[in-house]
Protein backbone atom coordinates (compact mmCIF):
# COMPACT_ATOMS: atom_id res chain seq x y z
CA UNK A 1 0.00 0.00 0.00
CA UNK A 2 1.18 3.43 -0.96
CA UNK A 3 1.81 6.53 1.49
CA UNK A 4 -0.85 8.43 -0.07
CA UNK A 5 -3.42 5.29 0.29
CA UNK A 6 -2.41 4.61 3.84
CA UNK A 7 -3.20 8.54 4.49
CA UNK A 8 -6.53 8.35 3.14
CA UNK A 9 -7.57 5.45 4.82
CA UNK A 10 -6.40 6.83 8.11
CA UNK A 11 -8.88 9.86 7.57
CA UNK A 12 -11.54 7.87 6.97
CA UNK A 13 -11.17 5.63 9.80
CA UNK A 14 -11.33 9.67 12.02
CA UNK A 15 -13.97 10.06 14.08
CA UNK A 16 -16.17 13.14 13.18
CA UNK A 17 -14.54 15.06 16.35
CA UNK A 18 -11.13 14.31 14.88
CA UNK A 19 -11.91 15.54 11.16
CA UNK A 20 -13.52 18.38 12.47
CA UNK A 21 -10.63 19.22 14.95
CA UNK A 22 -8.10 18.51 12.00
CA UNK A 23 -10.15 20.87 10.04
CA UNK A 24 -10.09 23.53 12.83
CA UNK A 25 -6.37 23.46 12.38
CA UNK A 26 -6.12 23.49 8.46
CA UNK A 27 -8.07 26.33 9.11
CA UNK A 28 -7.10 28.25 12.54
CA UNK A 29 -3.41 27.86 12.33
CA UNK A 30 -3.12 29.79 9.13
CA UNK A 31 -5.43 32.68 9.64
CA UNK A 32 -3.47 32.97 13.65
CA UNK A 33 -0.17 33.03 11.35
CA UNK A 34 -1.67 35.60 9.18
CA UNK A 35 -2.68 37.58 12.85
CA UNK A 36 1.04 37.35 14.07
CA UNK A 37 2.46 38.51 10.94
CA UNK A 38 0.18 41.35 10.75
CA UNK A 39 0.42 42.49 14.15
CA UNK A 40 4.36 42.01 13.98
CA UNK A 41 4.58 44.19 11.07
CA UNK A 42 2.26 46.23 12.29
CA UNK A 43 4.42 46.61 15.52
CA UNK A 44 7.63 47.16 14.25
CA UNK A 45 6.24 49.64 11.53
CA UNK A 46 5.03 51.80 13.87
CA UNK A 47 8.03 50.80 16.62
CA UNK A 48 10.27 52.44 13.77
CA UNK A 49 7.98 55.32 13.13
CA UNK A 50 7.82 56.26 16.64
CA UNK A 51 11.68 56.27 16.94
CA UNK A 52 12.42 58.18 13.68
CA UNK A 53 10.04 60.53 14.88
CA UNK A 54 10.96 60.96 18.53
CA UNK A 55 14.96 61.68 16.86
CA UNK A 56 13.21 64.59 15.15
CA UNK A 57 11.82 65.95 18.14
CA UNK A 58 15.10 65.94 20.06
CA UNK A 59 16.87 67.28 17.21
CA UNK A 60 14.29 70.10 16.93
CA UNK A 61 15.53 71.41 20.20
CA UNK A 62 18.70 72.34 18.90
CA UNK A 63 18.28 75.74 18.76
CA UNK A 64 17.99 77.73 15.48
CA UNK A 65 19.94 80.47 16.35
CA UNK A 66 22.66 78.66 17.74
CA UNK A 67 25.29 79.81 15.67
CA UNK A 68 24.00 83.78 15.98
CA UNK A 69 23.84 83.26 20.00
CA UNK A 70 26.91 81.38 20.41
CA UNK A 71 29.02 83.87 18.17
CA UNK A 72 27.77 86.89 19.94
CA UNK A 73 28.30 85.65 23.18
CA UNK A 74 32.06 84.70 22.16
CA UNK A 75 31.90 88.34 21.10
CA UNK A 76 31.31 89.81 24.62
CA UNK A 77 33.65 87.36 26.64
CA UNK A 78 36.35 88.47 24.02
CA UNK A 79 35.46 92.73 24.34
CA UNK A 80 35.24 92.12 27.83
CA UNK A 81 31.65 92.86 28.08
CA UNK A 82 30.93 89.83 29.70
CA UNK A 83 33.04 87.56 32.62
CA UNK A 84 33.76 83.42 31.90
CA UNK A 85 31.28 83.82 34.74
CA UNK A 86 28.70 85.90 32.97
CA UNK A 87 28.58 84.22 29.84
CA UNK A 88 26.49 81.64 28.87
CA UNK A 89 28.62 80.03 26.30
CA UNK A 90 29.46 77.38 28.41
CA UNK A 91 26.05 76.21 29.10
CA UNK A 92 24.99 76.63 25.52
CA UNK A 93 27.76 74.14 25.43
CA UNK A 94 26.71 71.06 27.51
CA UNK A 95 23.16 71.66 25.99
CA UNK A 96 24.11 71.36 22.64
CA UNK A 97 26.02 68.65 23.86
CA UNK A 98 23.21 66.94 25.42
CA UNK A 99 21.60 67.02 22.64
CA UNK A 100 24.30 65.35 20.54
CA UNK A 101 24.48 62.92 23.03
CA UNK A 102 20.42 61.97 23.18
CA UNK A 103 20.43 61.63 19.44
CA UNK A 104 23.50 59.25 19.63
CA UNK A 105 21.36 56.96 21.51
CA UNK A 106 18.33 57.57 19.46
CA UNK A 107 20.15 57.54 15.98
CA UNK A 108 20.66 53.56 14.50
CA UNK A 109 21.46 54.91 10.52
CA UNK A 110 25.37 55.01 9.80
CA UNK A 111 25.15 57.91 8.24
CA UNK A 112 23.15 60.20 10.69
CA UNK A 113 26.22 58.34 13.48
CA UNK A 114 28.81 59.97 11.17
CA UNK A 115 27.15 63.71 11.49
CA UNK A 116 26.87 63.29 14.85
CA UNK A 117 30.26 62.38 15.49
CA UNK A 118 31.21 65.50 13.34
CA UNK A 119 28.98 67.56 15.51
CA UNK A 120 30.68 66.05 18.90
CA UNK A 121 33.32 67.25 17.41
CA UNK A 122 32.58 70.35 16.65
CA UNK A 123 31.31 70.79 20.24
CA UNK A 124 35.10 69.74 21.01
CA UNK A 125 36.79 72.30 19.14
CA UNK A 126 34.46 75.19 20.57
CA UNK A 127 35.20 74.07 24.15
CA UNK A 128 39.16 74.34 23.14
CA UNK A 129 38.60 77.64 21.81
CA UNK A 130 36.75 79.07 24.57
CA UNK A 131 39.46 77.94 27.04
CA UNK A 132 42.06 79.35 24.94
CA UNK A 133 40.18 82.96 24.93
CA UNK A 134 39.85 82.49 28.69
CA UNK A 135 43.21 81.69 29.23
CA UNK A 136 44.39 84.42 27.25
CA UNK A 137 42.08 86.86 28.87
CA UNK A 138 43.83 86.09 32.22
CA UNK A 139 47.18 86.57 30.53
CA UNK A 140 45.56 89.97 29.48
CA UNK A 141 46.54 92.60 26.42
CA UNK A 142 45.52 89.38 23.92
CA UNK A 143 42.74 91.26 22.23
CA UNK A 144 44.32 91.02 19.16
CA UNK A 145 44.73 87.21 19.23
CA UNK A 146 41.23 86.59 20.84
CA UNK A 147 39.57 88.39 17.99
CA UNK A 148 41.02 86.18 15.84
CA UNK A 149 40.03 83.02 17.07
CA UNK A 150 36.79 84.33 17.83
CA UNK A 151 36.77 85.64 13.79
CA UNK A 152 38.85 82.42 12.42
CA UNK A 153 37.99 79.61 14.63
CA UNK A 154 34.75 79.84 16.07
CA UNK A 155 32.17 81.14 13.62
CA UNK A 156 33.58 78.63 11.08
CA UNK A 157 32.39 76.16 13.27
CA UNK A 158 29.83 76.67 14.97
CA UNK A 159 28.52 77.53 11.11
CA UNK A 160 29.61 73.88 10.42
CA UNK A 161 27.62 72.85 13.38
CA UNK A 162 24.56 74.21 12.82
CA UNK A 163 24.88 73.40 9.27
CA UNK A 164 25.59 69.43 10.45
CA UNK A 165 23.10 69.22 12.70
CA UNK A 166 19.92 70.85 10.03
CA UNK A 167 21.22 68.02 7.66
CA UNK A 168 20.71 65.57 10.40
CA UNK A 169 16.77 67.18 11.02
CA UNK A 170 16.52 67.05 6.95
CA UNK A 171 17.42 63.04 7.03
CA UNK A 172 15.04 62.61 9.60
CA UNK A 173 12.36 63.82 7.86
CA UNK A 174 12.87 62.03 5.04
CA UNK A 175 13.08 58.70 7.04
CA UNK A 176 10.00 59.51 8.42
CA UNK A 177 8.53 59.45 5.00
CA UNK A 178 10.13 56.37 4.32
CA UNK A 179 8.65 54.88 7.31
CA UNK A 180 5.20 55.99 6.68
CA UNK A 181 5.28 54.53 3.20
CA UNK A 182 6.45 50.98 4.57
CA UNK A 183 3.78 51.37 7.27
CA UNK A 184 1.09 52.11 4.70
CA UNK A 185 2.14 49.38 2.61
CA UNK A 186 2.56 46.61 5.47
CA UNK A 187 -1.01 47.59 6.44
CA UNK A 188 -2.51 46.78 2.69
CA UNK A 189 -0.45 43.33 2.56
CA UNK A 190 -2.00 42.60 5.87
CA UNK A 191 -5.53 43.36 5.02
CA UNK A 192 -4.93 41.31 1.35
CA UNK A 193 -3.60 38.81 3.26
CA UNK A 194 -6.70 38.81 5.76
CA UNK A 195 -9.24 39.24 3.17
CA UNK A 196 -7.69 35.80 1.54
CA UNK A 197 -7.60 33.94 4.60
CA UNK A 198 -11.56 34.42 5.14
CA UNK A 199 -11.97 33.63 1.32
CA UNK A 200 -9.96 30.27 1.85
CA UNK A 201 -11.90 29.53 5.36
CA UNK A 202 -15.34 30.23 3.21
CA UNK A 203 -13.83 27.37 0.73
CA UNK A 204 -12.87 25.57 3.66
CA UNK A 205 -16.38 25.23 5.57
CA UNK A 206 -18.05 24.72 1.66
CA UNK A 207 -16.05 21.75 1.62
CA UNK A 208 -16.31 20.46 5.36
CA UNK A 209 -20.49 21.00 4.31
CA UNK A 210 -20.23 17.87 1.83
CA UNK A 211 -18.03 15.69 3.57
CA UNK A 212 -20.02 15.75 7.29
CA UNK A 213 -23.10 14.08 8.46
CA UNK A 214 -26.49 15.55 6.99
CA UNK A 215 -27.58 16.40 11.17
CA UNK A 216 -25.01 18.98 10.94
CA UNK A 217 -25.64 20.52 7.15
CA UNK A 218 -27.92 23.39 8.73
CA UNK A 219 -25.80 24.70 10.99
CA UNK A 220 -22.78 24.67 8.43
CA UNK A 221 -24.83 26.58 6.60
CA UNK A 222 -25.13 29.24 9.04
CA UNK A 223 -21.27 29.40 9.17
CA UNK A 224 -20.69 29.23 5.40
CA UNK A 225 -23.57 32.24 5.30
CA UNK A 226 -21.13 34.21 8.22
CA UNK A 227 -18.24 33.51 6.41
CA UNK A 228 -19.29 34.60 3.47
CA UNK A 229 -20.97 38.37 5.11
CA UNK A 230 -16.85 38.22 6.46
CA UNK A 231 -15.65 38.04 3.33
CA UNK A 232 -17.82 40.99 2.00
CA UNK A 233 -16.66 43.21 4.83
CA UNK A 234 -19.36 42.68 7.46
CA UNK A 235 -17.62 41.94 11.03
CA UNK A 236 -21.29 42.48 13.01
CA UNK A 237 -21.93 39.40 12.26
CA UNK A 238 -21.66 35.68 14.68
CA UNK A 239 -22.67 32.58 14.62
CA UNK A 240 -25.75 31.04 17.18
CA UNK A 241 -25.23 26.94 17.16
CA UNK A 242 -27.09 25.78 19.85
CA UNK A 243 -26.56 22.20 18.97
CA UNK A 244 -23.74 19.84 17.92
CA UNK A 245 -21.01 19.78 20.12
CA UNK A 246 -18.24 19.88 17.55
CA UNK A 247 -20.32 21.91 15.61
CA UNK A 248 -20.49 24.19 18.28
CA UNK A 249 -17.18 24.30 18.51
CA UNK A 250 -16.60 25.43 15.15
CA UNK A 251 -18.98 28.16 15.13
CA UNK A 252 -17.26 29.72 18.72
CA UNK A 253 -13.67 29.44 16.97
CA UNK A 254 -15.29 31.17 13.96
CA UNK A 255 -16.59 34.12 16.28
CA UNK A 256 -12.98 34.35 17.89
CA UNK A 257 -11.60 34.62 14.81
CA UNK A 258 -13.68 37.54 13.41
CA UNK A 259 -13.23 39.49 16.69
CA UNK A 260 -9.79 39.15 16.07
CA UNK A 261 -10.15 40.40 12.43
CA UNK A 262 -11.78 43.53 13.70
CA UNK A 263 -9.68 44.04 16.12
CA UNK A 264 -6.77 43.70 13.75
CA UNK A 265 -8.67 46.70 11.57
CA UNK A 266 -9.68 49.01 14.49
CA UNK A 267 -5.87 48.57 15.23
CA UNK A 268 -4.57 49.65 11.61
CA UNK A 269 -7.23 52.29 11.83
CA UNK A 270 -5.64 53.58 15.21
CA UNK A 271 -2.30 53.10 13.52
CA UNK A 272 -3.70 55.58 10.64
CA UNK A 273 -5.43 58.28 12.81
CA UNK A 274 -2.23 58.47 14.77
CA UNK A 275 0.22 58.67 11.30
CA UNK A 276 -1.88 61.46 10.53
CA UNK A 277 -1.45 63.10 13.70
CA UNK A 278 1.75 62.73 13.76
CA UNK A 279 1.91 64.74 9.76
CA UNK A 280 -0.04 67.70 11.14
CA UNK A 281 2.55 67.68 14.23
CA UNK A 282 5.39 67.76 12.13
CA UNK A 283 3.78 70.61 10.02
CA UNK A 284 2.74 72.45 12.70
CA UNK A 285 6.45 72.11 14.19
CA UNK A 286 8.11 73.62 11.26
CA UNK A 287 9.16 77.06 11.27
CA UNK A 288 8.44 79.54 8.26
CA UNK A 289 12.14 80.05 6.95
CA UNK A 290 10.51 83.29 5.05
CA UNK A 291 9.25 84.76 8.56
CA UNK A 292 12.68 83.82 9.89
CA UNK A 293 14.41 85.63 7.39
CA UNK A 294 12.49 88.76 6.95
CA UNK A 295 12.51 89.13 10.84
CA UNK A 296 15.98 88.84 10.86
CA UNK A 297 16.63 91.22 7.90
CA UNK A 298 14.47 93.79 9.92
CA UNK A 299 16.56 93.32 13.16
CA UNK A 300 19.98 94.13 11.25
CA UNK A 301 17.95 97.28 9.84
CA UNK A 302 17.29 98.80 12.93
CA UNK A 303 20.98 97.41 13.91
CA UNK A 304 22.03 100.06 11.36
CA UNK A 305 19.97 102.67 12.27
CA UNK A 306 20.52 102.81 15.51
CA UNK A 307 17.29 101.24 17.22
CA UNK A 308 18.87 99.26 19.96
CA UNK A 309 15.82 99.41 21.79
CA UNK A 310 13.64 98.23 18.83
CA UNK A 311 16.34 95.02 18.42
CA UNK A 312 16.02 93.95 22.29
CA UNK A 313 12.30 94.07 22.30
CA UNK A 314 12.42 92.05 18.58
CA UNK A 315 15.27 89.94 19.62
CA UNK A 316 12.97 89.14 22.63
CA UNK A 317 10.02 88.67 21.19
CA UNK A 318 11.91 86.15 18.24
CA UNK A 319 12.51 84.42 21.71
CA UNK A 320 9.36 84.44 22.93
CA UNK A 321 7.92 83.24 19.63
CA UNK A 322 10.58 80.04 19.30
CA UNK A 323 9.73 78.91 23.28
CA UNK A 324 6.35 78.55 22.79
CA UNK A 325 6.69 76.92 19.16
CA UNK A 326 8.69 74.58 20.33
CA UNK A 327 7.16 73.93 24.33
CA UNK A 328 8.95 70.91 25.29
CA UNK A 329 7.16 68.42 22.66
CA UNK A 330 3.52 69.79 24.21
CA UNK A 331 0.74 69.04 22.26
CA UNK A 332 -1.18 71.77 24.20
CA UNK A 333 -0.53 75.19 25.99
CA UNK A 334 -2.93 77.48 28.40
CA UNK A 335 -5.02 80.06 26.49
CA UNK A 336 -2.17 82.84 29.04
CA UNK A 337 0.46 81.18 26.89
CA UNK A 338 -0.82 80.70 23.46
CA UNK A 339 -1.63 84.54 23.93
CA UNK A 340 1.48 85.41 24.71
CA UNK A 341 3.18 83.40 21.65
CA UNK A 342 0.61 85.38 19.12
CA UNK A 343 2.05 89.00 20.82
CA UNK A 344 5.14 88.04 20.11
CA UNK A 345 4.31 86.93 16.58
CA UNK A 346 2.04 90.95 16.24
CA UNK A 347 5.35 92.51 17.62
CA UNK A 348 7.38 91.28 15.64
CA UNK A 349 5.40 91.87 12.66
CA UNK A 350 4.36 95.31 13.51
CA UNK A 351 7.75 96.66 13.54
CA UNK A 352 7.44 95.25 9.59
CA UNK A 353 4.37 96.75 9.32
CA UNK A 354 3.78 99.73 11.13
CA UNK A 355 2.63 101.87 8.94
CA UNK A 356 -0.36 99.65 7.84
CA UNK A 357 -0.45 97.15 11.19
CA UNK A 358 -2.37 97.75 14.46
CA UNK A 359 -3.70 95.45 17.06
CA UNK A 360 -5.44 94.37 20.25
CA UNK A 361 -6.00 91.37 22.55
CA UNK A 362 -8.21 91.17 24.56
CA UNK A 363 -9.60 87.64 25.85
CA UNK A 364 -11.13 87.63 29.68
CA UNK A 365 -8.35 86.60 32.25
CA UNK A 366 -10.77 83.95 33.65
CA UNK A 367 -10.01 81.77 30.25
CA UNK A 368 -6.64 81.74 30.73
CA UNK A 369 -6.13 78.69 32.19
CA UNK A 370 -7.52 76.74 29.98
CA UNK A 371 -5.95 74.37 27.34
CA UNK A 372 -5.74 74.94 23.58
CA UNK A 373 -3.81 73.05 20.96
CA UNK A 374 -0.68 74.66 20.56
CA UNK A 375 -0.27 77.27 17.39
CA UNK A 376 -3.71 77.59 16.95
CA UNK A 377 -4.09 81.27 17.00
CA UNK A 378 -0.70 82.51 15.09
CA UNK A 379 -1.80 81.17 12.10
CA UNK A 380 -5.53 82.88 11.92
CA UNK A 381 -3.35 86.10 12.81
CA UNK A 382 -0.62 85.70 10.05
CA UNK A 383 -3.47 84.92 7.94
CA UNK A 384 -5.73 87.97 8.69
CA UNK A 385 -2.57 89.91 8.40
CA UNK A 386 -1.67 88.72 4.78
CA UNK A 387 -4.65 88.12 3.49
CA UNK A 388 -6.75 90.91 4.61
CA UNK A 389 -4.82 93.97 5.89
CA UNK A 390 -1.97 93.45 3.11
CA UNK A 391 -4.89 93.56 0.90
CA UNK A 392 -6.21 97.00 2.11
CA UNK A 393 -4.85 100.25 1.72
CA UNK A 394 -4.17 102.45 4.49
CA UNK A 395 -3.71 100.94 8.56
CA UNK A 396 -5.53 98.08 9.41
CA UNK A 397 -6.16 96.47 12.74
CA UNK A 398 -6.55 92.97 13.92
CA UNK A 399 -8.31 91.71 17.59
CA UNK A 400 -7.87 88.75 19.22
CA UNK A 401 -11.16 88.34 21.57
CA UNK A 402 -12.83 85.54 23.84
CA UNK A 403 -16.02 84.76 24.99
CA UNK A 404 -17.44 81.99 27.55
CA UNK A 405 -20.39 79.96 27.25
CA UNK A 406 -21.89 76.85 29.30
CA UNK A 407 -20.30 73.92 27.62
CA UNK A 408 -17.59 75.78 25.85
CA UNK A 409 -15.62 79.59 24.90
CA UNK A 410 -15.07 80.64 21.66
CA UNK A 411 -11.39 82.67 20.57
CA UNK A 412 -12.45 85.34 17.94
CA UNK A 413 -9.36 86.60 15.33
CA UNK A 414 -10.60 89.73 13.71
CA UNK A 415 -9.34 91.72 11.14
CA UNK A 416 -10.83 94.97 9.22
CA UNK A 417 -8.80 94.34 5.87
CA UNK A 418 -10.34 93.72 2.45
CA UNK A 419 -12.78 90.79 3.45
CA UNK A 420 -13.70 87.55 1.33
CA UNK A 421 -17.24 87.89 -1.48
CA UNK A 422 -19.77 85.39 -0.39
CA UNK A 423 -18.56 83.17 -3.29
CA UNK A 424 -14.90 83.17 -2.15
CA UNK A 425 -15.79 82.65 1.60
CA UNK A 426 -18.68 79.71 1.11
CA UNK A 427 -15.83 77.93 -1.18
CA UNK A 428 -13.33 77.93 1.80
CA UNK A 429 -16.53 76.66 4.49
CA UNK A 430 -17.05 73.84 2.02
CA UNK A 431 -13.06 72.98 1.84
CA UNK A 432 -12.54 72.94 5.35
CA UNK A 433 -16.03 70.83 6.55
CA UNK A 434 -15.11 68.21 3.88
CA UNK A 435 -11.03 68.31 4.74
CA UNK A 436 -10.18 69.24 1.51
CA UNK A 437 -7.16 71.98 1.84
CA UNK A 438 -5.60 73.68 -0.97
CA UNK A 439 -2.73 75.66 -1.41
CA UNK A 440 -2.62 79.19 -0.19
CA UNK A 441 -4.59 80.42 3.17
CA UNK A 442 -7.32 77.43 3.09
CA UNK A 443 -3.86 74.98 4.27
CA UNK A 444 -3.44 77.43 7.34
CA UNK A 445 -7.12 77.09 8.36
CA UNK A 446 -7.56 73.42 7.37
CA UNK A 447 -4.64 72.35 9.59
CA UNK A 448 -5.95 74.42 12.60
CA UNK A 449 -9.72 73.47 12.30
CA UNK A 450 -7.85 69.32 11.82
CA UNK A 451 -5.77 69.31 15.13
CA UNK A 452 -8.62 70.69 16.83
CA UNK A 453 -10.96 68.12 15.35
CA UNK A 454 -8.73 65.63 16.38
CA UNK A 455 -7.72 66.71 19.97
CA UNK A 456 -11.32 67.43 21.22
CA UNK A 457 -14.34 65.67 18.99
CA UNK A 458 -15.74 66.50 15.75
CA UNK A 459 -18.16 69.19 17.48
CA UNK A 460 -15.04 72.05 17.80
CA UNK A 461 -13.29 73.59 15.24
CA UNK A 462 -13.25 76.92 13.49
CA UNK A 463 -15.88 78.87 11.74
CA UNK A 464 -15.65 81.80 9.23
CA UNK A 465 -17.39 84.91 8.69
CA UNK A 466 -16.73 88.17 6.14
CA UNK A 467 -17.87 90.47 4.13
CA UNK A 468 -15.51 92.00 0.92
CA UNK A 469 -14.66 95.15 2.36
CA UNK A 470 -15.46 95.04 6.09
CA UNK A 471 -13.30 92.66 7.15
CA UNK A 472 -13.12 88.89 8.00
CA UNK A 473 -13.36 87.05 11.87
CA UNK A 474 -12.79 83.58 12.66
CA UNK A 475 -14.07 81.78 15.45
CA UNK A 476 -11.90 79.13 17.19
CA UNK A 477 -14.51 77.05 18.77
CA UNK A 478 -12.76 74.57 21.80
CA UNK A 479 -14.47 72.73 25.21
CA UNK A 480 -12.97 73.58 28.81
CA UNK A 481 -10.21 71.91 29.35
CA UNK A 482 -7.64 72.21 32.10
CA UNK A 483 -4.10 71.21 32.83
CA UNK A 484 -3.37 67.60 33.90
CA UNK A 485 -0.19 69.00 35.58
Amino acid sequence: MSKTQRIKTYYRNLSLADKLRLSYFAVLIPMLILVIISVVNMYVGNARYKDIVESAVVAGEFSLDFKEEFDYETYLLVVENKTIEESAVYPMLDEAGRIVDRLNELTEDDEEDSRLSSAKQYLTNLHKYIERIELNLLTGNMYEENMVIWENDVQIVTALLSETLNEYIYNEIRNIQAARDDLERKTVISMVMTAVGAVLLLGATLLFSIRIPRSIIRPIYEIRDVTGQVAEGNLSVRTHIEYGDEVKELGESLNVMIDKIEELLDQVTVEQERLHHAELELLQAQINPHFLYNTLDTIVWLAESGEQAKVVSMVGSLSKFFRTSLNQGKDNISIGEELQHAGSYLEIQQVRYQDILSYEIAVPEKLWKYMIPKITIQPLIENALYHGIKNKRGMGCIRVTGEAFDDHFCIYVSDDGIGMSDERLEKIRNRISHMDPAKGEIFGLYNVNERIRLRAGDDYGISIDSKYGYGTTVCIKLPYMVSEA
